[in-house]
């Protein structure tokens, strides 16, 4: 006969265990964080290893209870920068362009140093071409006034090129939307379509990209979207609706974020550019200055290495990052309110490819 089991250790077996403590999910809580930080709402999508979600957080309109929709479409600012470097690669390949050559040779008299800056320095942003956006009100209550104007192209340009160069072309690096505008012209004066044209036949039919679109002068965003907002005299104003024409082939399309997750799949499979050019898209000027030819390639804090790009356009802002394998990705929108207390890039890409 066994010995009798002693009281404490009988309950012990016979007590319901204890429930197991919740695992912690990094973006879903990267996601209340970026709302508690001073956005609206916010919408992250993540594919790991072929699996795919989308968490998100906020409301996709003041004054409202209405969530942010996963597939809601959005704009992206100056992730558009992707599209436009990837057809101007695509005209490399076929010889039509050449990346080192001056851009005098393919839209002549444009620039006061047209002799002097390449393709390669308009992609890479070491041109030193002024920066346009920095003459345009695009924050505050000055914003109203130039929100639903028409810009175009040339005259873009010209409020760059009044200005004298930022430096000499190829001795620096520096961001400017300047370089992207002359690009958008480059495709157009080389196919004879406008850059929008050539960037919906050669990647958003091809790869099935049916929510996004290039809207040139239309001001509202189809389908369900979230509204971005901006402070304007101590007020959030609703900026969902303006003229993207202010930021053309440097940043005015839209789209979501499987439809992002298409492009970014596709680009890093090989399927948008030969390999060859694929690596100098994603080859950094240099180690500080980390921007390869139309990509960013941003240091992450565990080390490790993913190309994309950012975004931001008055009341939005984007992230759209892979790792070089396209195994990992990552696309996030976030709509605006009060602005921002993080760095959404760092902590957005340190969150999603950290873990």
């Amino acid at each position: 006969m066994l010995p009798a089991m002693p009281l404490a250790l009988a309950a012990s077996l016979l007590a319901p265990a204890a429930p197991a403590a919740a695992v912690a999910d990094p973006v879903r809580t990267l996601a209340q964080e970026i709302v508690s930080s001073g956005a609206t709402g916010v919408q992250i999508r993540t594919v790991h290893n072929g699996h795919a979600r989308t968490v998100t957080a906020g409301v996709s309109e003041l004054d409202s209870q209405r969530p942010v929709s996963p597939t809601g479409r959005f704009r992206i600012g100056s992730a558009t920068k992707m599209f436009t470097s990837t057809v101007v690669l695509q005209l490399v390949a076929e010889r039509r362009l050449q990346l080192d050559a001056p851009v005098e040779r393919y839209l002549p008299g444009l620039l006061p140093h047209g002799n002097e800056i390449t393709v390669r320095m308009l992609l890479q942003h070491t041109s030193g071409l002024y920066d346009y956006t920095e003459s345009l009100p695009l924050r505050g209550a000055d914003f109203q006034k130039i929100r639903y104007q028409h810009r175009s192209p040339e005259s873009m340009v010209a409020v760059s090129t009044g200005k004298p160069l930022d430096f000499p072309p190829g001795s620096k690096h520096a961001y400017s939307n300047t370089n992207f505008i002359v690009l958008g012209m480059l495709i157009e004066r080389t196919t004879g379509h406008a850059w929008g044209v050539e960037a919906t036949q050669r990647i958003l039919v091809p790869l099935g990209m049916h929510r996004t679109s290039v809207p040139g002068d239309r001001t509202g965003i189809p389908g369900p979207h979230a509204h971005g907002y901006q402070e304007m005299d101590g007020k959030l104003v609703d900026v969902t609706e303006l003229n993207p024409s202010m930021a053309g082939s440097a940043g005015e399309m839209i789209s979501t974020t499987a439809d992002l997750d298409k492009f970014l799949c596709a680009l890093a499979a090989g399927r948008l550019v030969p390999p060859d050019l694929l690596a100098q898209m994603t080859k950094p000027w240099s180690a500080t200055d980390q921007y390869g030819l139309g990509l960013r390639t941003p240091a992450t804090a565990c080390g490790a290495r993913v190309f994309g790009h950012s975004g931001g356009i008055p009341g939005f802002q984007t992230v759209a990052f892979t790792s070089p394998d396209g195994k990992q990705r990552v696309e996030a929108s976030v709509t605006l309110g009060r602005g921002l207390d993080l760095d959404l890039r760092s902590a957005v890409l340190d969150t999603v490819f950290c873990r």
